[in-house]
């Protein structure tokens, strides 16, 4: 194989890596659509999963910066948010003040 081909498969390979590299990573431009059968339920979010509205100096999505943080959400089923228990407490549907 010559260097030319080396080169050609080198860049081929590179470009198909960032593709499936775009593909697979978190979109964290903006909010999950809204959900009419689910809740959007505070405190419950592990770092990172969060659905959205983490808080000053985060940006949406998956931006939550500690587990259980009380003011990212995530989308749960109607009425069950209140009742589920974290290390922190248990969900709320409004921000939880921590």
């Amino acid at each position: 194989m010559g260097s030319k081909n080396i080169v050609s498969t080198a860049t081929i390979v590179g470009s198909f890596t960032a593709a499936l590299t775009m593909l697979t990573a978190p979109a964290a431009a903006g909010p999950k659509p809204p959900q009419p059968t689910m809740d959007k339920c505070f405190g419950i979010a592990l770092k990172g999963d969060n659905d959205c509205a983490a808080g000053p100096g985060t940006t949406c999505a998956g931006t939550a910066a500690a587990d259980y943080q009380g003011n990212a959400w995530k989308y749960v089923a109607k009425g069950s948010c209140e009742g589920m228990a974290t290390p922190k407490g248990k969900g709320s549907l409004e921000p939880i003040k921590s």
